[in-house]
């Protein structure tokens, strides 16, 4: 039965033509959109601070300065341009497809613009260009990040799909890592030096590509549900308001996935100087980034039979929990060689990897869950106000990470640590990790209300509403 009502209402009538089923096309668009998202945003999450240092000689605490500024400032973008698109009316092409597709030539143009080097300009011109070329390229980036998180949620009603496409999104995503991580350093750096031209020269390709990717998401996706606009209530901030403190899925998910976005950023952070200094195998490295990788491609056609039979919810708790097992028996085994830990490494990045499979799919129940308490479909705003929680990570971790490392005693330049500063590396890449995705996993398990069984019968009775109010 619920199948069968929410195929009605995902075949709306568009200009008098029928939408096409959901299908392969929808997926691989949703996996091409954060493709091109990641060509970028990898890009500049990897290489952007070597540029800023490198190549424009700026120093590292101002570009530190620079990044926090600006995660604090994206937060603010994606809750305004959230807001903004659900003040919108659909059109033939629906909500969020339209701004895609618009938006996303100004956001490839000026993310080719942050990595042009002016020769012979003082330190302060270059220090005031990266500010104003890094933010202008943040706020654009949540002007096709938010439609493209937000649209998920309209490309299909159905629990167990909504899961396909955040396996799809995570592929596109780690693809596209893939590329940077192996292609980019070949580009970028010439005689182990960053060169100010081969960087220009990978942000317009990797540009040409993100536009590519994100012209595919356009053209392969379809947004299938649309609310009717003449029955559809009036936006009101204040009901708005009112529903997001009242819903409980959403509250409990911010909070996890900003404690998860924390601990998965401090692990990045902390694993260079763990197998830099503790296992003194810097190389290793890439292989933990291809392991990684490695991980999701194996758990991705697992995870929709998966969620199908238990639920995303009971999915994605036990992926944490593996992982956070793994890190805890990690602790106590210190006497391992870089080999070995990255073989037991791999479980945990495949337990990681499965909730991360999953988590984009919790943000679409959340939206659901939003309409159901208020009669408002706000994806864009839902949407937007996740985003700004994982923004606010990334600015947290960036902090905590550097004083981590420096709690521990790390001596910078110095051609040994300590005994005392490897062990506090080694506790902060397992132990706390350990500690965190535990009370991710309690928080899921215990507090994060949306289980198979509601999901279900949320989707039922949003269907059923949406019916009668045609």
């Amino acid at each position: 039965m619920a199948r069968a009502i929410q195929q009605k209402v995902e075949t709306p009538q568009n200009g008098g033509k029928e939408v096409r089923p959901f299908g392969m096309k929808d997926k691989l668009g949703y996996l091409f959109g954060d493709f091109g998202n990641d060509f970028f945003f990898i890009l500049v999450a990897a290489f952007l601070m070597v540029y800023y240092t490198d190549v424009y000689h700026l120093n590292p605490a101002a570009v530190g300065g620079l990044f926090l500024v600006a995660r604090l400032w994206d937060a603010f973008a994606d809750i305004t341009w959230g807001r903004f698109i659900d003040t919108r009316k659909a059109g033939k092409n629906g909500k969020f497809r339209p701004w895609i597709f618009r938006m996303s030539f100004p956001l490839v143009i000026t993310g080719v613009l942050m990595f042009v080097h002016i020769p012979g300009m003082s330190d302060g011109f270059y220090l005031a260009y990266a500010y104003v070329t890094y933010i202008i390229w943040g706020t654009l980036y949540s002007t096709v990040n938010i439609p493209y998180g937000s649209m998920a949620s309209v490309i299909t009603a159905d629990p167990v799909e909504r899961t396909a496409l955040s396996s799809w999104r995570t592929l596109g995503g780690n693809l596209a890592g893939l590329i940077i991580n192996v292609v980019g350093p070949m580009i970028l750096f010439v005689d182990n030096k960053a060169d100010a031209n081969r960087f220009l020269l990978g942000a317009i390709i990797f540009g040409v590509l993100a536009l590519a990717c994100y012209m595919a998401c356009y053209k392969l996706s379809v947004e299938r549900i649309v609310m009717d606009e003449t029955n559809k209530p009036k936006a009101n901030l204040g009901k708005t308001v009112k529903g997001l403190g009242k819903n409980k899925p959403l509250i409990w998910f911010l909070i996890i996935s900003l404690l998860f976005m924390i601990c998965f950023m401090l692990i990045g952070t902390v694993n260079v100087y763990l197998f830099k200094d503790y296992f003194t195998s810097a190389q290793s490295l890439s292989m933990v980034g291809l392991l990684q990788s490695v991980a999701v491609f194996i758990a991705m056609p697992m995870v929709r039979p998966l969620v199908a039979k238990f639920g995303k919810k009971e999915v994605a708790s036990a992926g944490i929990l593996v992982a956070a097992l793994v890190y805890g028996v990690l602790y106590l085994l210190p006497d391992l060689t870089a080999t070995q830990f990255i073989g037991v490494l791999t479980v945990a990045m495949f337990g990681y990897g499965v909730f991360n499979l999953v988590i984009w799919a919790f943000v679409t129940d959340v939206i659901d869950y939003h309409e159901y308490l208020t009669g408002l479909r706000e994806d864009g705003t839902v949407y937007s106000i996740y985003s700004m929680a994982r923004k606010i990570g990334q600015a947290v971790a960036g902090g905590v990470g550097g004083a981590a490392i420096a709690a521990v005693g790390y001596t910078a330049g110095a051609e040994a640590q300590s005994a005392e500063t490897l062990e506090g590396i080694h506790t902060l890449a397992t132990l706390v990790p350990a500690v965190a995705l535990l009370l991710v996993f309690l928080m899921i398990v215990f507090l994060y209300p949306l289980n198979k069984k509601r999901t279900e019968q949320l989707s039922i009775d949003l269907a059923a509403r949406r019916l009668s109010n045609k």
